[in-house]
Protein backbone atom coordinates (compact mmCIF):
# COMPACT_ATOMS: atom_id res chain seq x y z
CA UNK A 1 0.00 0.00 0.00
CA UNK A 2 1.36 3.78 -0.67
CA UNK A 3 2.11 5.90 1.62
CA UNK A 4 1.49 9.32 0.38
CA UNK A 5 0.62 10.91 4.17
CA UNK A 6 2.76 14.09 3.04
CA UNK A 7 1.40 17.30 2.07
CA UNK A 8 3.35 20.11 -0.66
CA UNK A 9 3.39 23.27 0.70
CA UNK A 10 6.35 26.03 0.11
CA UNK A 11 7.91 24.11 -2.32
CA UNK A 12 8.59 20.78 -0.32
CA UNK A 13 6.89 17.61 0.87
CA UNK A 14 5.50 17.94 4.81
CA UNK A 15 4.10 15.93 7.48
CA UNK A 16 0.53 16.60 8.35
CA UNK A 17 0.56 18.97 11.71
CA UNK A 18 -2.07 16.38 13.38
CA UNK A 19 -2.21 12.96 12.35
CA UNK A 20 -5.60 11.61 10.13
CA UNK A 21 -4.93 8.77 7.98
CA UNK A 22 -7.39 8.26 5.21
CA UNK A 23 -7.22 4.93 2.75
CA UNK A 24 -7.57 5.19 -0.77
CA UNK A 25 -9.52 2.47 -1.67
CA UNK A 26 -9.23 0.37 -4.94
CA UNK A 27 -13.18 0.44 -6.40
CA UNK A 28 -12.11 -2.53 -8.33
CA UNK A 29 -11.42 -4.98 -5.34
CA UNK A 30 -12.36 -2.61 -2.49
CA UNK A 31 -9.23 -3.31 -0.75
CA UNK A 32 -6.42 -0.36 0.17
CA UNK A 33 -4.37 1.09 -2.56
CA UNK A 34 -2.85 4.35 -0.53
CA UNK A 35 -2.88 6.00 2.97
CA UNK A 36 -3.11 9.66 2.94
CA UNK A 37 -3.62 12.29 5.40
CA UNK A 38 -6.44 14.62 5.91
CA UNK A 39 -5.63 18.04 6.76
CA UNK A 40 -6.29 20.34 9.71
CA UNK A 41 -6.53 24.24 9.81
CA UNK A 42 -2.88 24.54 10.54
CA UNK A 43 -2.24 22.97 7.33
CA UNK A 44 -4.33 24.67 5.55
CA UNK A 45 -3.10 27.73 7.27
CA UNK A 46 0.71 26.50 6.14
CA UNK A 47 -0.36 26.53 2.75
CA UNK A 48 -2.44 29.65 2.42
CA UNK A 49 0.28 31.67 4.03
CA UNK A 50 2.94 29.98 1.50
CA UNK A 51 0.85 30.71 -1.58
CA UNK A 52 0.41 34.73 0.16
CA UNK A 53 3.76 35.34 0.70
CA UNK A 54 4.80 34.02 -3.25
CA UNK A 55 1.74 35.67 -4.64
CA UNK A 56 4.27 39.19 -3.73
CA UNK A 57 6.59 38.01 -6.59
CA UNK A 58 4.79 35.51 -8.84
CA UNK A 59 2.20 38.29 -9.71
CA UNK A 60 4.64 40.09 -11.07
CA UNK A 61 6.95 37.67 -12.52
CA UNK A 62 7.38 38.31 -16.54
CA UNK A 63 4.23 36.43 -18.70
CA UNK A 64 7.85 34.49 -20.62
CA UNK A 65 8.53 32.98 -17.38
CA UNK A 66 5.47 31.86 -16.26
CA UNK A 67 4.66 30.45 -19.80
CA UNK A 68 8.01 28.35 -19.19
CA UNK A 69 6.93 27.00 -15.82
CA UNK A 70 3.76 25.96 -17.44
CA UNK A 71 5.59 24.52 -20.04
CA UNK A 72 7.69 22.37 -17.81
CA UNK A 73 4.58 21.16 -16.48
CA UNK A 74 3.79 19.51 -20.00
CA UNK A 75 6.87 18.70 -20.45
CA UNK A 76 7.05 16.48 -16.92
CA UNK A 77 3.63 14.95 -17.51
CA UNK A 78 5.10 13.78 -21.25
CA UNK A 79 7.60 12.12 -19.24
CA UNK A 80 5.74 10.43 -17.04
CA UNK A 81 2.15 10.11 -18.86
CA UNK A 82 1.85 6.24 -18.14
CA UNK A 83 2.43 7.31 -14.17
CA UNK A 84 -0.53 9.14 -14.63
CA UNK A 85 -2.87 7.04 -16.30
CA UNK A 86 -1.47 4.09 -14.03
CA UNK A 87 -2.48 6.73 -10.40
CA UNK A 88 -6.00 7.47 -11.90
CA UNK A 89 -7.19 3.96 -13.23
CA UNK A 90 -6.12 2.77 -8.87
CA UNK A 91 -8.05 5.39 -7.53
CA UNK A 92 -10.80 5.95 -9.33
CA UNK A 93 -11.36 2.90 -11.44
CA UNK A 94 -11.02 4.34 -15.29
CA UNK A 95 -10.60 0.81 -17.12
CA UNK A 96 -6.97 1.56 -18.11
CA UNK A 97 -7.34 2.15 -21.71
CA UNK A 98 -9.60 4.83 -20.59
CA UNK A 99 -7.61 6.38 -18.47
CA UNK A 100 -4.34 6.27 -21.32
CA UNK A 101 -6.58 7.23 -23.86
CA UNK A 102 -9.01 10.04 -22.27
CA UNK A 103 -8.47 10.19 -18.99
CA UNK A 104 -4.37 11.39 -18.35
CA UNK A 105 -4.27 13.19 -21.88
CA UNK A 106 -6.33 16.13 -20.86
CA UNK A 107 -3.60 17.28 -19.37
CA UNK A 108 -1.75 18.20 -22.68
CA UNK A 109 -4.89 18.83 -24.31
CA UNK A 110 -5.88 21.66 -21.86
CA UNK A 111 -3.11 22.83 -21.23
CA UNK A 112 -1.96 24.11 -25.10
CA UNK A 113 -5.08 25.27 -25.84
CA UNK A 114 -4.15 27.45 -22.12
CA UNK A 115 -0.83 28.46 -23.77
CA UNK A 116 -2.43 29.52 -27.23
CA UNK A 117 -5.10 31.64 -25.25
CA UNK A 118 -2.13 32.80 -22.97
CA UNK A 119 0.05 33.83 -26.01
CA UNK A 120 -3.06 35.76 -27.38
CA UNK A 121 -3.81 37.98 -24.56
CA UNK A 122 -3.60 41.66 -24.31
CA UNK A 123 -2.42 42.47 -20.64
CA UNK A 124 -3.37 45.66 -21.36
CA UNK A 125 -5.13 46.66 -23.48
CA UNK A 126 -6.97 50.08 -24.69
CA UNK A 127 -10.05 50.75 -23.85
CA UNK A 128 -11.25 52.28 -26.97
CA UNK A 129 -11.05 54.35 -29.56
CA UNK A 130 -13.21 56.88 -27.80
CA UNK A 131 -10.52 57.30 -24.68
CA UNK A 132 -7.32 56.98 -26.04
CA UNK A 133 -5.56 57.45 -22.27
CA UNK A 134 -7.28 55.18 -21.07
CA UNK A 135 -6.31 51.37 -20.38
CA UNK A 136 -7.73 47.94 -19.23
CA UNK A 137 -5.28 45.95 -17.06
CA UNK A 138 -5.69 42.37 -16.58
CA UNK A 139 -3.83 41.38 -12.92
CA UNK A 140 -4.09 38.45 -11.37
CA UNK A 141 -7.09 38.20 -8.56
CA UNK A 142 -4.72 36.83 -5.69
CA UNK A 143 -4.38 33.65 -3.54
CA UNK A 144 -6.86 30.87 -5.47
CA UNK A 145 -8.18 27.81 -3.49
CA UNK A 146 -8.97 24.90 -5.98
CA UNK A 147 -11.12 22.03 -4.69
CA UNK A 148 -11.71 19.19 -7.89
CA UNK A 149 -13.53 16.18 -8.02
CA UNK A 150 -12.77 12.22 -8.38
CA UNK A 151 -14.12 11.73 -11.43
CA UNK A 152 -12.42 13.59 -14.32
CA UNK A 153 -9.62 14.24 -12.00
CA UNK A 154 -6.87 15.27 -13.90
CA UNK A 155 -8.84 16.87 -16.47
CA UNK A 156 -10.57 19.33 -13.56
CA UNK A 157 -6.98 20.02 -11.78
CA UNK A 158 -5.85 20.80 -14.96
CA UNK A 159 -8.12 23.13 -15.77
CA UNK A 160 -7.85 25.43 -12.72
CA UNK A 161 -4.03 25.01 -11.73
CA UNK A 162 -2.52 25.72 -15.52
CA UNK A 163 -4.54 29.12 -16.05
CA UNK A 164 -4.35 30.10 -12.52
CA UNK A 165 -0.83 29.80 -12.30
CA UNK A 166 -0.60 31.63 -16.30
CA UNK A 167 -2.63 34.67 -14.88
CA UNK A 168 -0.29 34.55 -11.81
CA UNK A 169 -2.27 33.70 -9.16
CA UNK A 170 -0.46 31.21 -6.63
CA UNK A 171 -2.62 28.32 -5.30
CA UNK A 172 -3.42 25.62 -2.95
CA UNK A 173 -5.37 22.78 -4.37
CA UNK A 174 -7.55 20.24 -2.46
CA UNK A 175 -8.17 17.55 -4.68
CA UNK A 176 -10.71 14.18 -3.62
CA UNK A 177 -9.74 12.35 -1.10
CA UNK A 178 -11.13 9.59 -3.86
CA UNK A 179 -8.91 10.14 -5.95
CA UNK A 180 -5.80 12.32 -4.87
CA UNK A 181 -2.46 10.00 -5.90
CA UNK A 182 -3.21 11.70 -9.90
CA UNK A 183 -2.71 14.94 -7.79
CA UNK A 184 0.08 14.36 -6.17
CA UNK A 185 1.98 13.22 -9.12
CA UNK A 186 0.69 16.33 -10.76
CA UNK A 187 2.67 17.86 -7.51
CA UNK A 188 5.83 16.27 -8.17
CA UNK A 189 5.57 17.61 -11.92
CA UNK A 190 5.19 20.74 -10.54
CA UNK A 191 7.91 20.41 -8.61
CA UNK A 192 10.30 19.06 -10.98
CA UNK A 193 9.29 21.60 -13.64
CA UNK A 194 10.90 24.13 -10.95
CA UNK A 195 7.53 25.78 -10.35
CA UNK A 196 8.63 28.42 -7.51
CA UNK A 197 7.89 27.70 -3.99
CA UNK A 198 4.60 28.41 -2.71
CA UNK A 199 3.37 29.16 -6.30
CA UNK A 200 1.37 25.74 -6.44
CA UNK A 201 0.69 24.14 -3.13
CA UNK A 202 -1.50 20.92 -1.93
CA UNK A 203 -3.39 19.56 0.92
CA UNK A 204 -5.37 16.63 1.28
CA UNK A 205 -8.48 16.65 2.85
CA UNK A 206 -12.18 16.21 3.00
CA UNK A 207 -15.30 19.09 2.33
CA UNK A 208 -16.21 19.22 5.96
CA UNK A 209 -12.36 19.87 6.78
CA UNK A 210 -10.05 21.67 4.37
CA UNK A 211 -12.93 22.35 2.08
CA UNK A 212 -14.27 24.52 4.48
CA UNK A 213 -11.38 26.20 5.99
CA UNK A 214 -10.61 26.96 2.39
CA UNK A 215 -13.66 28.64 1.68
CA UNK A 216 -13.83 31.24 4.51
CA UNK A 217 -10.18 31.40 4.47
CA UNK A 218 -9.90 35.72 5.18
CA UNK A 219 -6.36 35.34 3.05
CA UNK A 220 -8.14 33.47 -0.31
CA UNK A 221 -9.21 35.87 -3.00
CA UNK A 222 -11.38 33.29 -5.00
CA UNK A 223 -12.64 29.63 -4.70
CA UNK A 224 -12.80 27.66 -7.90
CA UNK A 225 -14.81 24.49 -7.56
CA UNK A 226 -16.23 21.29 -9.14
CA UNK A 227 -18.70 18.64 -7.34
CA UNK A 228 -22.17 18.48 -6.75
CA UNK A 229 -24.78 21.08 -6.28
CA UNK A 230 -24.69 20.62 -2.89
CA UNK A 231 -21.48 21.07 -2.14
CA UNK A 232 -21.51 24.17 -4.55
CA UNK A 233 -24.24 26.01 -2.50
CA UNK A 234 -22.21 25.31 1.04
CA UNK A 235 -19.07 26.74 -0.80
CA UNK A 236 -21.01 29.91 -1.88
CA UNK A 237 -22.52 30.78 1.49
CA UNK A 238 -18.92 30.22 3.62
CA UNK A 239 -17.25 32.47 0.73
CA UNK A 240 -20.11 35.19 1.01
CA UNK A 241 -18.71 36.39 3.94
CA UNK A 242 -15.04 37.31 2.90
CA UNK A 243 -16.38 38.49 -0.50
CA UNK A 244 -14.36 36.07 -2.38
CA UNK A 245 -14.82 35.30 -5.89
CA UNK A 246 -16.99 31.97 -6.78
CA UNK A 247 -16.41 29.97 -9.38
CA UNK A 248 -19.02 26.48 -9.38
CA UNK A 249 -19.16 24.06 -12.23
CA UNK A 250 -21.53 21.48 -10.84
CA UNK A 251 -24.07 18.71 -11.61
CA UNK A 252 -25.66 17.79 -15.16
CA UNK A 253 -28.79 16.16 -16.39
CA UNK A 254 -28.36 16.48 -20.29
CA UNK A 255 -30.73 15.63 -22.47
CA UNK A 256 -29.85 14.19 -26.00
CA UNK A 257 -32.59 14.87 -28.52
CA UNK A 258 -33.21 12.35 -31.13
CA UNK A 259 -35.01 13.35 -34.19
CA UNK A 260 -36.61 10.48 -36.55
CA UNK A 261 -34.26 12.21 -38.86
CA UNK A 262 -30.93 11.45 -36.93
CA UNK A 263 -28.20 9.67 -38.62
CA UNK A 264 -27.89 5.97 -37.61
CA UNK A 265 -25.38 6.08 -34.84
CA UNK A 266 -27.39 8.43 -32.92
CA UNK A 267 -28.78 6.00 -30.54
CA UNK A 268 -25.81 4.14 -30.16
CA UNK A 269 -23.68 7.18 -29.76
CA UNK A 270 -25.40 8.06 -26.75
CA UNK A 271 -26.00 5.36 -24.88
CA UNK A 272 -21.97 4.81 -25.46
CA UNK A 273 -21.57 8.23 -24.38
CA UNK A 274 -23.85 7.80 -21.49
CA UNK A 275 -22.00 4.89 -20.09
CA UNK A 276 -18.66 5.98 -20.51
CA UNK A 277 -16.21 6.58 -17.34
CA UNK A 278 -19.53 4.13 -15.93
CA UNK A 279 -21.92 7.31 -16.07
CA UNK A 280 -19.34 9.27 -13.58
CA UNK A 281 -19.49 12.76 -15.76
CA UNK A 282 -21.58 15.55 -15.73
CA UNK A 283 -22.06 16.24 -18.78
CA UNK A 284 -23.43 12.95 -19.52
CA UNK A 285 -26.34 12.96 -21.95
CA UNK A 286 -28.50 10.99 -19.05
CA UNK A 287 -32.00 11.48 -20.69
CA UNK A 288 -32.80 10.35 -24.24
CA UNK A 289 -35.12 12.49 -25.79
CA UNK A 290 -36.88 10.59 -28.70
CA UNK A 291 -39.15 11.90 -31.27
CA UNK A 292 -42.28 9.23 -31.09
CA UNK A 293 -42.22 7.91 -34.53
CA UNK A 294 -38.59 6.59 -34.36
CA UNK A 295 -39.07 6.23 -29.99
CA UNK A 296 -39.75 2.37 -30.27
CA UNK A 297 -36.63 1.65 -32.66
CA UNK A 298 -34.52 3.75 -30.40
CA UNK A 299 -35.56 1.97 -27.29
CA UNK A 300 -34.63 -1.31 -29.26
CA UNK A 301 -31.45 0.15 -30.13
CA UNK A 302 -30.27 1.60 -27.05
CA UNK A 303 -31.44 -2.08 -25.36
CA UNK A 304 -28.93 -3.64 -27.68
CA UNK A 305 -26.19 -1.34 -27.05
CA UNK A 306 -26.57 -1.18 -23.10
CA UNK A 307 -26.73 -5.50 -22.90
CA UNK A 308 -23.91 -5.40 -24.70
CA UNK A 309 -21.23 -3.13 -22.56
CA UNK A 310 -19.10 -5.28 -20.71
CA UNK A 311 -17.85 -4.28 -17.00
CA UNK A 312 -14.57 -5.09 -16.12
CA UNK A 313 -11.63 -4.65 -13.60
CA UNK A 314 -9.58 -1.06 -14.13
CA UNK A 315 -6.91 -2.50 -14.46
CA UNK A 316 -7.78 -5.02 -17.33
CA UNK A 317 -7.32 -3.81 -20.64
CA UNK A 318 -10.29 -3.54 -23.22
CA UNK A 319 -13.21 -2.00 -24.07
CA UNK A 320 -15.14 -2.06 -21.25
CA UNK A 321 -16.51 0.16 -18.31
CA UNK A 322 -14.85 -0.08 -14.73
CA UNK A 323 -16.02 0.01 -11.60
CA UNK A 324 -17.84 3.57 -9.80
CA UNK A 325 -15.94 5.27 -7.36
CA UNK A 326 -17.31 3.89 -3.43
CA UNK A 327 -19.76 2.10 -1.73
CA UNK A 328 -21.78 4.92 -1.45
CA UNK A 329 -22.25 5.97 -4.73
CA UNK A 330 -22.62 2.08 -5.66
CA UNK A 331 -25.35 2.26 -2.96
CA UNK A 332 -26.79 5.58 -4.34
CA UNK A 333 -27.03 4.41 -7.66
CA UNK A 334 -28.92 1.43 -6.77
CA UNK A 335 -31.56 3.20 -4.96
CA UNK A 336 -32.10 5.38 -7.88
CA UNK A 337 -32.81 2.19 -10.30
CA UNK A 338 -35.03 0.35 -7.58
CA UNK A 339 -36.48 3.93 -7.80
CA UNK A 340 -36.96 4.07 -11.75
CA UNK A 341 -38.87 0.02 -10.99
CA UNK A 342 -41.21 1.71 -8.03
CA UNK A 343 -42.36 4.98 -10.43
CA UNK A 344 -43.08 2.68 -13.60
CA UNK A 345 -40.50 3.04 -15.64
CA UNK A 346 -39.80 0.15 -17.85
CA UNK A 347 -36.27 -1.65 -17.31
CA UNK A 348 -35.03 -2.99 -20.58
CA UNK A 349 -31.36 -3.25 -19.85
CA UNK A 350 -29.65 -3.69 -16.84
CA UNK A 351 -31.41 -3.32 -13.47
CA UNK A 352 -30.26 -3.87 -9.72
CA UNK A 353 -27.60 -5.57 -8.05
CA UNK A 354 -23.84 -6.71 -9.35
CA UNK A 355 -23.48 -7.85 -12.97
CA UNK A 356 -23.54 -11.59 -13.21
CA UNK A 357 -20.11 -13.39 -12.19
CA UNK A 358 -19.17 -10.50 -9.51
CA UNK A 359 -19.02 -10.08 -5.95
CA UNK A 360 -16.37 -7.95 -5.55
CA UNK A 361 -16.27 -4.17 -6.32
CA UNK A 362 -18.38 -1.52 -6.95
CA UNK A 363 -19.68 -2.74 -10.31
CA UNK A 364 -23.02 -1.60 -11.68
CA UNK A 365 -25.13 -3.11 -14.50
CA UNK A 366 -25.06 -0.69 -17.47
CA UNK A 367 -29.08 -0.25 -17.53
CA UNK A 368 -31.55 1.87 -19.91
CA UNK A 369 -35.10 2.77 -18.64
CA UNK A 370 -38.11 3.54 -21.50
CA UNK A 371 -41.06 5.00 -21.01
CA UNK A 372 -39.97 7.38 -18.37
CA UNK A 373 -42.24 10.21 -17.95
CA UNK A 374 -41.52 13.66 -16.77
CA UNK A 375 -41.33 14.16 -13.13
CA UNK A 376 -39.86 10.37 -12.47
CA UNK A 377 -37.19 10.62 -9.95
CA UNK A 378 -34.60 9.06 -12.50
CA UNK A 379 -35.61 11.72 -14.70
CA UNK A 380 -34.67 14.63 -12.60
CA UNK A 381 -32.10 14.08 -10.04
CA UNK A 382 -28.66 13.48 -11.09
CA UNK A 383 -27.92 9.14 -10.18
CA UNK A 384 -24.23 9.71 -11.51
CA UNK A 385 -23.49 6.07 -12.58
CA UNK A 386 -24.22 4.34 -15.97
CA UNK A 387 -27.82 4.82 -15.40
CA UNK A 388 -29.92 6.12 -18.99
CA UNK A 389 -33.61 6.94 -19.08
CA UNK A 390 -35.83 7.38 -22.41
CA UNK A 391 -38.31 9.97 -23.35
CA UNK A 392 -40.66 10.20 -25.84
CA UNK A 393 -41.27 13.68 -26.84
CA UNK A 394 -44.41 14.32 -29.95
CA UNK A 395 -43.55 17.75 -31.57
CA UNK A 396 -39.68 19.81 -31.50
CA UNK A 397 -41.75 22.72 -28.93
CA UNK A 398 -43.04 19.56 -26.71
CA UNK A 399 -38.91 18.03 -26.79
CA UNK A 400 -37.72 21.60 -25.87
CA UNK A 401 -40.01 21.74 -23.02
CA UNK A 402 -39.09 18.71 -21.42
CA UNK A 403 -35.24 19.13 -21.95
CA UNK A 404 -35.76 22.44 -20.53
CA UNK A 405 -37.44 21.51 -17.69
CA UNK A 406 -34.75 20.87 -14.53
CA UNK A 407 -33.01 22.23 -12.15
CA UNK A 408 -29.51 22.14 -14.28
CA UNK A 409 -28.24 23.33 -17.34
CA UNK A 410 -24.75 22.01 -18.56
CA UNK A 411 -24.84 20.15 -21.73
CA UNK A 412 -27.99 18.93 -24.07
CA UNK A 413 -27.52 17.29 -27.19
CA UNK A 414 -29.41 17.30 -30.32
CA UNK A 415 -29.43 14.55 -33.25
CA UNK A 416 -30.93 15.82 -36.61
CA UNK A 417 -29.82 16.27 -40.28
CA UNK A 418 -31.40 19.23 -40.56
CA UNK A 419 -29.49 21.99 -40.24
CA UNK A 420 -31.98 24.89 -39.38
CA UNK A 421 -33.88 22.68 -36.74
CA UNK A 422 -30.03 22.14 -35.11
CA UNK A 423 -29.92 26.16 -35.30
CA UNK A 424 -32.97 26.98 -33.87
CA UNK A 425 -32.61 23.99 -31.11
CA UNK A 426 -29.18 25.26 -30.34
CA UNK A 427 -30.33 28.74 -28.97
CA UNK A 428 -33.75 27.17 -28.06
CA UNK A 429 -32.18 24.85 -25.18
CA UNK A 430 -30.98 26.14 -21.94
CA UNK A 431 -27.71 25.39 -21.17
CA UNK A 432 -24.29 25.97 -21.10
CA UNK A 433 -23.15 24.09 -23.93
CA UNK A 434 -25.17 22.26 -26.85
CA UNK A 435 -23.45 19.75 -29.16
CA UNK A 436 -24.89 18.61 -32.49
CA UNK A 437 -25.06 14.86 -34.44
CA UNK A 438 -21.91 13.82 -32.04
CA UNK A 439 -19.66 17.17 -33.18
CA UNK A 440 -17.37 17.70 -30.08
CA UNK A 441 -16.50 21.07 -28.48
CA UNK A 442 -13.57 22.88 -30.51
CA UNK A 443 -10.08 23.42 -28.59
CA UNK A 444 -10.47 26.57 -26.39
CA UNK A 445 -14.30 26.55 -26.35
CA UNK A 446 -15.25 27.06 -22.75
CA UNK A 447 -16.88 24.41 -20.99
CA UNK A 448 -19.30 25.13 -18.45
CA UNK A 449 -23.30 25.37 -17.08
CA UNK A 450 -26.01 27.92 -16.17
CA UNK A 451 -29.06 27.47 -13.31
CA UNK A 452 -27.80 24.84 -10.90
CA UNK A 453 -24.82 23.84 -12.98
CA UNK A 454 -23.06 26.85 -11.65
CA UNK A 455 -21.64 29.55 -14.09
CA UNK A 456 -18.17 28.38 -14.56
CA UNK A 457 -16.32 28.62 -18.00
CA UNK A 458 -13.61 26.64 -17.58
CA UNK A 459 -10.92 26.87 -20.66
CA UNK A 460 -8.90 28.42 -23.35
CA UNK A 461 -9.54 32.16 -23.03
CA UNK A 462 -12.70 32.28 -20.50
CA UNK A 463 -10.71 30.11 -18.02
CA UNK A 464 -7.74 32.30 -18.24
CA UNK A 465 -9.61 35.50 -17.09
CA UNK A 466 -11.66 33.66 -14.56
CA UNK A 467 -8.39 33.95 -12.48
CA UNK A 468 -8.14 37.65 -13.66
CA UNK A 469 -9.45 40.91 -12.71
CA UNK A 470 -9.85 43.72 -14.86
CA UNK A 471 -8.38 47.35 -13.73
CA UNK A 472 -9.34 50.45 -15.19
CA UNK A 473 -6.93 53.40 -15.84
CA UNK A 474 -7.41 56.46 -16.80
CA UNK A 475 -4.82 59.47 -17.85
CA UNK A 476 -1.74 56.52 -19.14
CA UNK A 477 1.02 58.18 -20.83
CA UNK A 478 1.14 56.21 -24.07
CA UNK A 479 4.83 57.57 -24.73
CA UNK A 480 6.07 56.13 -21.35
CA UNK A 481 5.01 52.76 -22.89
Amino acid sequence: MLDKRKFYINGAWVAPSTANDCEVINPSNEEPCAVISLGAQADTDAAVAAAKTAFESWSVTPPAERRKAVAGILAQYEARAEEMAQAISLEMGAPIDLARGSQAPVLPWHTQNFLTAFDEMEWIRPLGPHAPNDRISMEPIGVVALITPWNWPMNQVTLKVIPALLAGCTCVLKPSEESPLSSMLFAEFCHDAGVPAGVFNLVNGDGVGVGSQLSSHPDVEMISFTGSTRAGRAISIAAAETMKRVTLELGGKGANMIFADADESAVKRGVLHMMNNSGQSCNAPSRMLVERSYYDKAVEIATEVANAVKVGPASEEGAHIGPVVNRRQWDQIQSYIQKGIDEGARLVAGGPGLPEGMNKGFYVRPTVFADVKPGMTIEREEIFGPVLSIIPFETEEDGVHIANDTPYGLTNYVQSSDGKRRNRLARKLRAGMVEMNGQPRGAGAPFGGVKSSGRAREGGHWGLEEFLEAKAISGWDSDAE
